[in-house]
């Protein structure tokens, strides 16, 4: 846990805005870019995958196997492709990433009544050190799916209440420091040393009063925001006709998800070589993991660039993005480039394991996988 609990921090963690409330703290300054948006950043996700499930198909020819890939992380159900628990990705570490992730529970939604099934969460919480304000989230899920802030008990009752049934929930710390990055790790088995293949800057949006016009209006004005409008225009519906004083930020989103609005930018230019010695070292410590990204939270820029003070939230397997290609200067031909190496190592790692004796899964577990997260998605709480 984070030591010294900072209440200002919190305070500036849980609420979209107030009036001594700051943007991007600790971060490196969110630079204007060309655009406000790639023109590919937003297609449908079948088309952007389209030349990679090509790929795939030849890779597969190429290796003997559809299902290659699903032995690059033997640690994980299916490598860590799709219907794998967070949880289950978190107990494969051992001691010492075990104190990078920040703590947490794992309980299941609707086995007993509301009251006590409050009443066992919260026992947990405390057994797991944790305390009000957490993070709420599905134990399977992609893409933000149903993250929220809890903020206290009444909070974590309507969690409940609007999650599936039988489904799984982690309950998280609530890691205060704003900085997010995706740190995509990758290790050829049998060599000593790792690389950090991508790294993501994770930027919350805002927009800023002016002292006249509504949040509303903010949202739709903005060239980037505008583009986001179904999703803010939703989530702030309580708040769209306030208007706020001069430079005063108001936060659209909190979940670091890019396709739930976060801003991300290319910080390649951060990886140093006591960055990626901490990530190796994080990594060779989780059984069976080779491939994907970490999604951490982190003090600020200088101390992260040695390695020191983060804290992982999660721990994604095969289905990684290298996510620095959503920067909106980014260009479809480095899309592509990136994405064809990223499955190119990630067929070969999967070989290579295979060779080894590793099998990953098959493709009727693939597809169950699949329809699960969809069944489920569809069920969780609104993101926030």
């Amino acid at each position: 846990m984070i030591s010294n609990r900072d209440e200002n921090l919190i305070e500036q963690a849980i609420k979209p805005t107030f009036s001594a409330k700051q943007a991007h703290v600790g971060m490196p300054p969110l630079a204007k870019r060309t655009r406000a948006l790639a023109f590919f950043e937003f297609w449908p996700t079948a088309l952007v995958y389209l030349p990679v499930a090509i790929l795939w198909l030849f890779q597969a020819i190429r290796y003997r196997g559809l299902t290659v890939p699903l032995s690059a992380n033997p640690g994980f159900y299916l490598g860590g492709l799709v219907g794998e628990s967070k949880a289950d990705n978190f107990l494969q570490a051992g001691d010492y990433t075990r104190n990078l992730i920040a703590p947490w529970c794992r309980m299941t939604n609707g086995t007993n009544d509301i009251t006590t099934q409050l009443e066992d969460a919260l026992q947990q919480m405390q057994l797991s050190g944790l305390q009000f304000p957490v993070i709420a989230k599905p134990d399977v899920g992609c893409r933000g799916e149903g993250v929220r802030i809890v903020r206290d008990r009444e909070q974590l009752k309507e969690y409940f209440l609007t999650f599936p049934n039988k489904a799984n929930v982690i309950l998280q710390e609530l890691v205060p420091w704003e900085p997010e990055a995706g740190v995509f790790y990758i290790r050829k088995p049998g060599e000593p040393r790792g690389q950090i293949f991508s790294l993501a800057l994770k930027y919350q949006p805002y927009v800023y009063g002016n002292g006249v016009d509504t949040l509303k209006t903010l949202i739709l004005q903005d060239k980037r925001a505008g583009r986001l409008a179904h999703l803010y225009l939703k989530r702030h519906q309580d708040q769209l006709e306030k208007v706020f004083e001069p430079g005063q930020p108001f936060r659209l989103a909190f979940a670091g998800s890019h396709s739930r609005g976060a801003i991300f930018r290319d910080g390649r230019h951060l990886i140093t070589e006591q960055l990626t010695d901490a990530f190796d070292r994080v990594s060779k410590d989780i059984d069976g993991f080779y491939y994907g990204r970490f999604d951490v939270r982190f003090a600020n820029e200088e101390s992260f660039v040695k390695g020191e003070d983060f804290r992982i939230v999660e721990v994604n397997g095969v289905s990684s993005e290298a996510a620095h290609i959503w920067d909106a200067d980014s260009s479809l031909r480095e899309v592509y480039k990136t994405l064809f190496a990223q499955y190119n190592t990630l067929f070969e790692i999967g070989a290579a394991n295979r060779k080894r004796g590793h099998r990953g899964g098959n493709l009727r577990q693939v597809v169950a996988g699949f329809f699960k997260e969809l069944r489920l998605g569809k069920q969780y709480p609104d993101t926030e």
